[in-house]
């Protein structure tokens, strides 16, 4: 481990964790590195390690550098998949993330979109399918390089409702500047662009940014 005598970080994550071979045998029971006391450790040491006048320096520049208005992030998303689609909704929506769960069927109501209700720590919700609800084919699914896929449920709040949303990965929250957001592209299904304020470019991957309003006006209205 990093030390204060030693700058070596012994980085295992790397080689046998989520972003090498996955070949450890902690990761059955952790899931992911960062879950792990051994990741936990190397953070702590790594935050206590001692810094050269270079590393001072270095920061004191960065601290000094004018911000840059035009790439300010004023914005912030939960990104996730539904089949090969990476998709994304405001983080003022969202209000919990948990496990997936099998969702229990409603007598008489028959809606594509209204898989059941759901028990998300003790308190039911209504389960609904984003997949149904945007005409995407959830059987299909992309390959996972180097990472582990995180199927959850979005707990999320339109008004005074609040939906469970089941999702094949979770990416996490990204910030960005509203102003890099582009318009959806006329390829996109009809199903998914009616929803879609925009696209999103992220690392690697083109987000669709939905319009929560439009989307939490949809559920709401299965409801009824």
């Amino acid at each position: 481990m990093t030390t204060l005598d030693s700058p070596i970080l012994v980085n295992c994550w790397n080689r046998i964790g989520v972003s090498g071979d996955q070949s450890c045998d902690k990761l059955a029971r952790h899931i992911h590195c960062r879950n792990c006391e051994v990741y936990a450790d190397a953070a702590q040491a790594n935050m206590q390690r001692a810094v050269d006048d270079s590393y001072k320096r270095e920061w004191a520049d960065h601290f000094r550098r004018v911000d840059d208005d035009s790439a300010r992030l004023d914005a912030s998303c939960l990104v996730f998949r539904i089949g090969r689609e990476w998709l994304s909704l405001p983080t003022a929506i969202l209000q919990s993330v948990a496990p997936q769960a099998a969702p229990h069927r409603l007598p008489h109501r028959h809606a594509r979109e209204l898989r059941g209700i759901v028990n998300v720590g003790g308190t039911l919700y209504p389960c609904m399918s984003l997949g149904a609800l945007l005409g995407i084919d959830e059987s299909e699914t992309v390959a996972a390089a180097g990472r582990h896929i995180f199927a959850r449920l979005l707990v999320v709040r339109w008004d005074e409702q609040c939906f469970a949303l089941p999702v094949a990965d979770l990416h996490g929250i990204v910030r960005y500047t509203s102003a890099t957001v582009q318009p959806p592209a006329a390829t996109i299904n009809k199903g998914l662009q009616r929803y879609l304020s925009g696209v999103l470019s992220h690392a690697d991957m083109q987000i669709g940014c939905l319009d929560a309003a439009l989307i939490g006006h949809q559920l709401a209205r299965t409801l009824r």
